[in-house]
């Protein structure tokens, strides 16, 4: 019962959909233009860089503090702290996605499961971050380096609570996993259009503008 209230606690806070907030301040529905969702790279795109790091820290803030609030109430069993911080981390991101009173229709998720990374393990965090900066240096696909990030937090994790590294004993490693990897795969599969321009070559590099 207190996983699913955290999963629906979560989901109404990922409701404050910081891009299109952002956008309506600005007179505008940002998901009308440039990839049509309202998270950060493409208000990157669309209203520039000031923008689009007002909308990740918004997005980045709204997961990241309720998951340490979490880890903070149930301080004093570790692993379960870690469980429920991952259920309403896992709520932030789908309200984020799919907001109700926007048909829907958000972002793809990648800043508020950033917040998530960060709130788990600092570790983790670090390394997705290097991998993220180096992919997108390289390649200029912000996609690209989202989807690397992902395929990390779910492989680091799982290896992580197998030897119990830092996350403790107790609760149930497959529930971990499980969830997890239904974090990381939820935003790869946001990125599924991604994905395909990507194969296809026709995938938008950071820096391309993108009419107003």
């Amino acid at each position: 019962m207190l996983r699913i209230l955290l999963l629906i606690i979560g989901y109404f806070i990922g409701n404050i959909e910081t891009g299109y907030i952002f956008g309506k301040i600005h007179k505008m529905d940002i998901r009308n233009y440039g990839s049509g969702n309202a998270g950060a790279t493409n208000t990157l795109r669309v209203l520039g860089a000031k923008a689009g790091l007002v909308v990740f820290l918004g997005d980045f803030c709204k997961s990241l503090i309720p998951c340490l609030v979490v880890r903070f109430i149930f301080r004093d069993n570790v692993s379960l702290s870690y469980i429920y911080m991952l259920y309403i981390g896992l709520g932030v991101v789908l309200g984020h996605n799919f907001p109700f009173y926007l048909g829907f229709k958000g972002g793809k998720g990648v800043a508020s499961t950033a917040g998530i990374i960060m709130a788990l393990d600092i570790r983790i965090a670090v390394v997705c971050l290097i991998v993220f900066i180096i992919t997108v240096a390289i390649t200029r696909y912000v996609s690209l380096g989202s989807i690397f990030v992902m395929i990390i937090l779910i492989g680091m994790s799982h290896f992580f609570v197998k030897f119990s590294y830092g996350f403790g004993e107790g609760a149930s490693p497959m529930e971990f996993r499980l969830l997890t990897a239904a974090v990381g795969l939820l935003s790869i599969f946001m990125h599924r259009a991604n994905i395909k321009r990507l194969l296809g070559g026709t995938e938008n590099k950071i820096g391309k503008k993108v009419e107003k």
